[in-house]
Formats: structure tokens, sequence, C-alpha cells
């Protein structure tokens, strides 16, 4: 049974209540289970904080033996995004693959199983689907986490997504809104801009979180990104005319508004995480998320005493304040009555199943027919292009189709290169004769990502076909650099099960 100290006052359990911090460990801190008796409704999750599904239920149980309505969320996006399975890779492909196949049936039962697995480990609360349209392909955070550049695309799949999430128990927290398609920065390091028209945000970027709205999205969490069209001088986050004008007023959504994290430099470094809390829930967020970067108590303190701190000076309602805390205990209460561990209809593959169905297997022109590829008898070297991890993958899942080839050709060899330091060009280069030298006569394997985004991977392997026309090509980022290589397959995401698919058709091992 839920337990509030009596010494707090009501003011500051809704200034608790609004926070969604994280912390370290793979146990729950006494602090954070002081400020959960206090009024704190929320937990966010990461990485760090997972060791093994039993581990997790076993925090999670902690967590409700101090407040049993609490909500416990994590960013599970799976492919490239996976908290879950951060240091193994994903079991579940990520939406540009599921966009890729193109069945929205399949995205409800990926979602569905993917919600199973959270409900049984005790998570209530997905910061997931993303339903960014990917239109800039020179996006640095998106990418394969967005189901496609086509908006009627992403739209009937984020819908499908929350529909499959949710009916598992696990809210869906679609993000990020009003949409961080279009944009060629990362709001981790700075503030991102959209200069369309109001008139193609809502043809395009809006599309998405009405889908989501209509399935009945419990959650839905804000971008920090600036759109002159909506609000020329604040972003989104921040922004009363998109948060409440747009999300409330115009689209009629009347559920959870979660920010993005709010140590974000996008944030962080122009407003201040205190000052942009304050902003947000002026403007209609009704929950703050913080705890990627910033995970203690004296960040929740910070937090909870500028929020109170801003009601008694009159800068914040305290009707608004009261009015976001009423939707947190909201959500914890549909997420105490849904919640349920369920039984798997759609069978433990079927991410594997679903990550089969995502590739595309062409040949550069003039080097044959795919179809008449003879798979790999011997184990071959495996370079593997690396560029730089953005924050929401994070660098500690392992990416590539190495660990899988091992299994089915005993023997396989890999090594890393990347950029380095000097011209693009001369890096690739580098990097590409690297490679040649360390595989030797072995039969090369190059996996990139996202090679349209860096000229250097380009170079390199401009390199390594020069020398050797029948390497192997692997595109684990969105495929929009020409297909190329004796055989060149486009997984459309890194996860554990993308590279699992690429190794089977190299090996000639499908299904095995």
């Amino acid at each position: 049974m839920t337990t509030l100290a009596s010494g707090t006052d009501t003011l500051t359990r809704d200034a608790l209540t609004v926070l969604q911090p994280g912390f370290t460990g793979t146990t729950a801190p006494d602090w954070l289970l002081r400020r959960l008796g206090e009024g704190l409704a929320s937990v966010g999750l990461f990485g760090r904080n997972i060791a093994s599904p039993g581990q997790l239920a076993a925090l999670t149980a902690q967590l409700r033996a101090e407040r049993d309505d609490v909500l416990v969320a994590i960013d599970e996006e799976g492919g490239d995004v996976t908290r879950l399975e951060v240091r193994n890779g994903s079991s579940f492909p990520g939406n540009h693959a599921l966009g890729a196949v193109d069945d929205v049936e399949l995205t409800r039962q990926v979602a569905h199983e993917l919600g199973r697995r959270l409900a049984a480990c005790g998570v209530n609360l997905n910061w997931a689907p993303s339903a960014d349209v990917n239109s800039d392909p020179r996006n640095p955070v998106i990418g394969v986490r967005s189901f496609g550049a086509d908006t009627g695309l992403a739209a009937r799949h984020t819908a499908a997504y929350v529909t499959g999430l949710q009916s598992a128990g696990v809210a869906a927290c679609t993000k990020h809104f009003p949409g961080h398609g279009d944009t060629a920065v990362d709001s981790h390091h700075a503030l991102p801009r959209i200069d369309v028209s109001a008139e193609i945000l809502a043809e395009r970027e809006l599309a998405p979180f009405r889908a989501a709205i209509a399935a009945g999205t419990r959650a839905v969490m804000s971008a920090h990104i600036l759109v002159p069209a909506l609000d020329p001088d604040r972003p989104a986050t921040l922004s009363r005319r998109i948060l409440t004008g747009l999300l409330r007023e115009e689209l009629g959504y009347d559920g959870l508004i979660v920010t993005d994290g709010m140590e974000m430099r996008a944030i962080a470094g122009t407003y201040g995480i205190e000052r942009g809390s304050v902003l947000a829930i002026a403007a209609g967020a009704d929950a703050i998320c913080v705890g990627g970067g910033l995970a203690d108590d004296a960040t929740v303190l910070r937090l909870r005493d500028a929020l109170v701190g801003a009601v008694r000076a009159g800068e914040l309602p305290e009707a608004r304040l009261a009015e976001a805390a009423d939707r947190v205990r909201a959500l914890a209460r549909w997420a105490g009555t849904a919640g349920r561990t369920a039984e798997s209809t759609h069978g433990t593959e079927i991410g594997l199943h679903a990550a089969r169905r995502a590739l595309t297997v062409t040949a550069a022109p003039g080097l044959g027919d795919p179809a008449t590829f003879k798979p790999l008898t011997e184990p071959p070297y495996v370079a593997a292009l690396t560029p730089v991890a953005n924050i929401a993958v994070g660098d500690e899942t392992p990416w590539g189709v190495a660990a899988e080839l091992m299994h089915l050709l005993p023997g396989t060899v890999t090594g890393s290169f990347s950029a380095g330091d000097g011209p693009e060009s001369e890096a690739g280069e580098n990097a590409g004769r690297a490679a040649l030298q360390a595989a030797g006569p072995r039969r090369i394997v190059a996996v990139v990502r996202d090679e349209h985004r860096h000229p250097w991977m380009a170079s390199a392997l401009d390199t390594l076909l020069a020398a050797r026309p029948d390497t192997v090509v692997v595109e684990m980022g969105v495929p929009q650099a020409a297909p190329r290589g004796a055989l060149h397959i486009a997984t459309h995401g890194a996860a554990r099960v993308c590279g699992r698919a690429a190794a089977e058709v190299i090996a000639g091992a499908v299904g095995r």
C-alpha cells in the first residue's frame, strides 16, 4: 500500500509526482525509496540499471514495495535503442525494419511481444514508439528509429505499435512531438530547428501523432526542437502554443505529456534544467524526464524546489502543477489495472522472423544476380566501419554481423575501423587499407551504418572494393547510398536479430 510521508505538504508532493528521475545501480538506492514515500510517482530505468530479466523484476518489486502504484518507465524501442538487452543487442528489429516490411499486423505483434517482456519484468511505461517521419536522411539521431520517410507509413505503423504495446498492459509514450525527423542536429548536443510551413508540419510531422492519439496512446513525449512556424521563441518542450494550443486543444489529446530528457543540451545548455522544468510544466507538460545523465537525489531536490519556488513566486499556477500531477496519477491507475504478464501469442521468435522479412538483398550493377550468390563456406574477415554512436543508442550495445557469423562459420575474424583524425577521405582510405591488410586472403564482409552520412566510410568502401570486388557489404543503417559489392544486404537496423538475419544469408543458413 502506498504510504506518503505525513510531513510532505500537497504542493511538495505534486512537485515530486511530476518528476521521472533515474538512478545508478541495479538496486534502488535509499534516497529514491525515501522520495517515493514523499510523493515521487515515477522512476526511469536505463541500461545501467539492468543486468538480467530476473534482476529487473526484483528491482521493480523493490520499488513497488515502497509505492505500489509507481510508474516504472524505460526507453525500450527495440532495434538500435535497447535497455533490456543493452549488452547483447535486441531480440527485436527497430522501427525502420518494421517499416521496410510494411505489415502493420507484424508491427503490432512485435510491439505486443516487446510489451509482454517489459510487463513480465514490472515495467509499465515505455518511452516508445518514435513517430518521427525521417524526412531528412542526414538526421543523426532518428534514422532507423523511424518507421521511414513516408508519412502514411509512419502513421499506420505508429498506431499499430501503440496498439500492440498497450495490449500487453504497458503504456506507450509516442515521441518526439511535434516531430524530430526533419533535423540534421542531435538535440542531445544542441537545439535543432525545423524551418517548414505550418501546412507541411500538419501534413507530414503531425500525421503519425494523430494516428497515435486515435489509437489511444497513453503518453506523448515532447521534442527539444525549435519550430518557428508554430512558436518562433521557444522549443516545443517549453512552448504553450505547441503543447497546449496544438497538442491539447487542436489535436484533442488528453493523456500524459512527458518531456524528453531535460539534461539534454538543447534545454540544459540554454535554459538550465530548473528553469526549463518550470517552463515545461507551465507550457502544458505533465512529467519531467531527467536521469539519463543526471541521476542523483540532488537533481530531484533541485527540480522539486524549483517547481515549488515557482508556484510560491507566482510564476507557475499551482492549479497547473496539480493538474499535471493528477495526470501522472491517472496513468498510474491505468497501468495498475492494465498491467499483466500475458502469455506470448506470437512466439518468442517473432523478432527474428521480422528481421528476416526486413532484409533487402541486392548487388552492384554488373556483379551478377543476388539470387546466384554462392554462400560463404569458409570463415570470412568482418570489417566493421564504425561511426560514433549517438547518445540515444549508446556505445554499450554491440552491433554488426560478426558474432552471428562466428556461430555459423566458426573461425570468423573481425576488426573495427573508424574515421580517426584528419581529412575524411584520407581517413577512409587508411581504414580501407588497414582492413585489407588485416583480412589477408579471407573473404571480406564489410559492415557499415549510414554510409551516406559518413564520407570516410564511403571512401573506405571504395578502397576495399577496388582491391576486393567480391566483398559482401552489409548496411545496418538507413540504406541511402547505392548498393555495391558482390552482395549488398540492407538490414534497416543494427539489432542483434538484424545481424543474425544477414549472417544467415551470407552463410546460406536461413532458418538454421
